[in-house]
């Protein structure tokens, strides 16, 4: 069964019930919420509240609805703390530290529920054998980055950033 198929049982009385598959990441930000709201506090709801609805819209968009994997959950937390970090460093840029505070508190709540960053060093050596790789079937210079960074990526999965990424592969290639 897909993660993006509903279960469809019979309850008691015979009426048909719905059960969805949720992703496990989904479930531990729900089941904090919860825990955030007995311990009173507040930014950890706020945050988590606002990482859940941007995981419900990302769910509904589009032609259907789907249930997210792990995987597409931790694409758009990845995507929510980017952002947090943006504004906080136009906050901070516009002289309004309080708010940059603010975001970047979130940011680190959000990326609890990230998988660990690869070490750099691991990554750089990821990308030295992909870029001998593909010096090996001709291809050099800024036209190969693109399969470089797929191929990266492909390796890597979920452990490091896009942009990290991109960087190292940039400057592997120069």
């Amino acid at each position: 069964m897909s993660m993006r198929t509903a279960v469809g049982n019979t309850s008691a009385v015979g009426q048909n019930v719905v059960m969805s598959v949720q992703s496990a990441l989904k479930v531990r930000i729900q089941n904090d919420i919860s825990e955030a709201l007995r311990a009173g506090d507040e930014l950890l709801k706020s945050t988590l509240r606002m990482a859940l609805a941007a995981i419900k819209n990302a769910e509904v968009a589009g032609s259907e609805a789907v249930v997210l994997t792990d995987e597409q959950v931790v694409a758009v937390l990845r995507s929510e703390v980017k952002k947090r970090l943006e504004s906080a460093q136009i906050y901070a840029d516009a002289g309004r530290q309080e708010l940059a505070d603010k975001e970047s508190q979130e940011a680190v709540i959000l990326q609890k529920y990230l998988p660990a960053a690869m070490d750099p060093a691991a990554l750089a050596a990821i990308v030295a054998e992909e870029v001998s790789k593909a010096t090996a079937a001709g291809q050099t210079g800024p036209k190969a980055m693109g399969g470089i960074i797929k191929a990266v990526r492909d390796r890597v999965g979920d452990g490091a950033d896009g942009s990290a990424i991109a960087a190292a592969v940039k400057s592997a290639v120069s």
